[in-house]
């Protein structure tokens, strides 16, 4: 009987430890982060994570990137075959859209925090309707260029370039110098020559959110002059890119730069942290140079990255903890300061700290914010107008297809599939 009076005691004694110690999460549990952003893999591991696990004891947290260029298609592969993480980093507009219709990603209107979300920071990952989110928002990123200062210093140049004539001139003035390469991009990944190139020049001719628009309305076509002339200016730069950017990747593009050997690197403001980690020398940044003394500037501000929960998580309640966590002003600040160059979608103000985000920062001050033109609906169908515009960026680099012939075949695939309303 007292044997059996002290096994039922300790048992109660064990409940009640357990019960004080908060929400049910067995020490065991962890979650999954499917991501494209291999190159935050350490800034996750020491800082982001830590920060999530101290808060939320019982849960644990891995992040699990996978390289940007083969993302979609191996998260789509892994959520068809039910391998896929927890949590699911999300990208804006139809590739997400298209895994919530079909049933891999689950609403995220009930999750607290989601009033500090404007309905603009949300709509990149909301149904057409807005009545649904379905990821929770995190960041934009904005585009430009990052130069080395001891680079420009060495070849003369005071300021960097204002419009697309200062541009090439400067790079005629780095490559007569000889001592640095004056573009760090390859094409052998394709996408950066379109999301470091097209997409990052692209708006100050097509005029932003209204050549946009107007793609999607059927009111311009990608053979205009407006969508031409990118292609026509991306194609100039090559004679800049030094021997062997055909097989260049994109981490070799990066080392290229950090190492001092380049002096100006196509950027988008996701490099900063990478770049403060490995550069030796002192960076800035410049907005896309316009076409002309006194045009308009466009700047592509791109609701980047945002989080959601797989359907098929295994920890629903855990999930829902991190997601809710991600929505907080504690998690933006952390966030946008452990990434500078990611800029938080949260309606609150976050200090910057990071000087070189705070100048990419400064380019919303005097030119008008786009979105990528690929993202929004256009990339709905087979072909897929952002995976085509990727290969025919590289493919105009490397002088295989001509500025006309490059727009010609994004518009035949275009018009295989899509019909605007507005026709």
């Amino acid at each position: 009987m007292k044997t059996m009076l002290k096994a039922t005691v300790s048992a109660l004694f064990t409940t009640a430890l357990l019960a004080a110690a908060g929400p049910a999460f067995a020490a065991d549990t962890t979650l999954t982060i499917e991501s494209w952003r291999n190159d935050d893999l350490q800034i996750w591991q020491q800082k982001i994570i830590p920060a999530f696990e101290k808060e939320n004891p019982g849960i644990k947290v891995v992040f699990q990137p996978t390289a940007p260029k083969e993302y979609n298609a191996a998260l789509n592969s892994k959520l068809d075959a039910g391998t896929a993480g927890d949590i699911i980093a999300c990208r804006p507009f139809d590739a997400s859209l298209e895994l919530f219709k079909k049933g891999q990603l689950t609403s995220v209107n009930a999750i607290a925090g989601m009033d500090n979300f404007s309905p603009v920071a949300k709509a990149g990952w909301s149904t057409d309707d807005g009545k649904t989110t379905y990821c929770v928002p995190v960041a934009a990123v904005l585009h430009g260029f990052i130069y080395n200062k001891d680079a420009f210093a060495k070849v003369g140049i005071k300021t960097p370039p204002a419009t697309s004539e200062e541009f090439f001139a400067d790079l005629d003035k780095i490559k007569a110098d000889g001592t640095y390469i004056p573009l760090a991009m390859g094409t052998a990944d394709q996408w950066e020559a379109a999301t470091m190139g097209y997409q990052n020049i692209g708006p100050n001719y097509w005029h932003g959110e209204d050549g946009r628009k107007a793609l999607i309305a059927g009111k311009q076509k990608l053979t205009d002059k407006e969508w031409v002339e990118p292609f026509t200016q991306l194609a100039k730069w090559a004679p800049y890119m030094g021997d062997g950017f055909k097989a260049q990747s994109y981490p070799d593009s990066q080392n290229m730069f950090t190492l001092g050997r380049a002096a100006i690197y196509p950027a988008g403001s996701w490099e900063i942290s990478q770049f403060d980690s490995q550069a030796q020398f002192k960076m800035g940044a410049f907005p896309s140079p316009v076409p002309a003394a006194g045009d308009p500037c466009y700047l592509s501000d791109h609701v980047d990255i945002a989080f959601g929960m797989n359907s098929k998580t295994k920890d629903p309640a855990a999930a829902k903890t991190f997601l809710t966590w991600t929505a907080t002003p504690e998690f933006a600040q952390l966030y946008s300061n452990a990434l500078p160059g990611f800029f938080s979608l949260q309606s609150g103000a976050i200090a910057q700290t990071n000087p070189l985000a705070k100048e990419f920062l400064s380019f919303r001050d005097k030119c008008k914010s786009t979105i990528r033109s690929t993202y929004q609906i256009l990339s709905r169908g087979t072909p897929n107008l952002e995976n085509e515009t990727w290969n025919e960026s590289a493919n105009v680099l490397n002088g295989t297809d001509t500025p006309e012939q490059a727009a010609q075949k994004l518009q035949k695939g275009l018009d295989a599939w899509y019909k605007p309303a507005a026709q």
